[in-house]
């Protein structure tokens, strides 16, 4: 059967029309967001003769008084910092601190009001939505790769040997130097901190979700550093039977899915299994892995506690003590 010239020719506008839009979209989001995107370059001078060696990655304006947020692995044993701003000017930044754990660092830059850019809700992202990244791969500044969120809730080791969880992988291009960097919506606000990607492989890219983010770079800014307590496990953000949650009246729709259990630690010594679902501790609800993390702060450490898990269809709670998780 023949198709009419003039379908052919619509289809073709209506194409047309879709990728105009597209190219839009992202050409929009470059427009609001790069100007808060910077080049990080960082020196290290070691030793009695003052041996001098360096790196670079990328990083992005929190807010107007010149917070940034970076990798750790960036920053990490950095004794000077630069940061080459998109209209060319080259400022000093001062390290602020870092968290090896998380693979998130902050430093700030002294300078009048400057642009930045919005975090969003990491946990309304949505596999096959657009994600874009800008950064200075291989010293690029300001290049630009867009792709779609590819997954959600994988598990990344950081250099410190701790799980990072609830991470967003995407297949927007990575190399190195991206490190640091934002993965942002459509909307121009942030889902992830680019952190890194698997050499051998093509179009597999991690960044480290919003949510989790937020929270560190708030208690880099005022503590400059985090003490935690930990259980000693690996999670994911899991949703949850309905029936159970009815049955034992649960005002929650997911919980944190035991994934890795690391014998010896409070909560394998506890009596935890691989497969129980974290539902609560203490007196927390326990919706996310991001929940989890920000309950597990300096105040539980060697504290008698509560973990309140479901075990196939059976709840139950189990005492247990966190222990303060080591600085590296």
């Amino acid at each position: 059967m023949l198709t009419p010239v003039s379908d052919s020719i619509t289809r073709r506008e209506d194409d047309a029309e879709l990728l105009d839009a597209y190219s839009t979209a992202v050409s929009s989001v470059v427009d609001r967001a790069g100007a808060a995107v910077i080049h990080l370059e960082v020196r290290s001078r070691r030793g009695r003769t003052a041996e001098e060696s360096g790196g670079s990655g990328s990083g992005f304006f929190l807010s107007p008084d010149g917070y940034a947020l970076t990798n750790s692995h960036v920053v990490h044993g950095g004794t000077e910092f630069v940061a080459h701003l998109a209209d060319g000017r080259r400022l000093r930044a001062d390290f602020v601190g870092e968290d090896p754990h998380t693979d998130l660092a902050v430093v700030r830059v002294s300078s009048e009001p400057l642009p930045c850019l919005p975090l969003a809700d990491s946990d309304r992202v949505r596999p096959g939505q657009i994600a874009l990244a800008l950064g200075s791969p291989m010293g690029f500044q300001q290049t630009v790769t867009a792709g779609i969120v590819s997954g959600l809730g994988r598990s990344l080791r950081a250099q410190s040997g701790r799980m990072i969880d609830n991470i967003i992988q995407t297949d927007a291009a990575l190399n190195p130097g991206n490190s640091g960097g934002p993965l942002l919506n459509t909307r121009g606000e942030v889902i992830g901190v680019n952190t890194a990607i698997i050499r051998p492989a093509q179009g597999i890219c991690f960044a480290i979700a919003s949510n989790l983010a937020r929270w560190v770079a708030g208690w880099l800014i005022k503590d400059g550093r985090i003490r935690r307590s930990y259980l000693g496990i690996g999670g994911q953000t899991v949703p949850l039977l309905r029936a159970v949650s009815r049955t034992y009246h649960l005002d929650q729709a997911t919980g944190v899915m035991v994934a890795q259990l690391a014998a010896g630690n409070p909560a394998a010594m506890a009596g935890l299994r691989e497969g129980d679902i974290i539902v609560a501790l203490a007196t927390h609800p326990v919706r996310t892995v991001t929940d989890l993390h920000q309950v597990l702060t300096a105040d539980l450490i060697d504290r008698p506690v509560n973990v309140t898990v479901l075990r196939h269809t059976e709840r139950i709670v189990f005492p247990m003590r966190p222990e303060e998780m080591p600085a590296s």
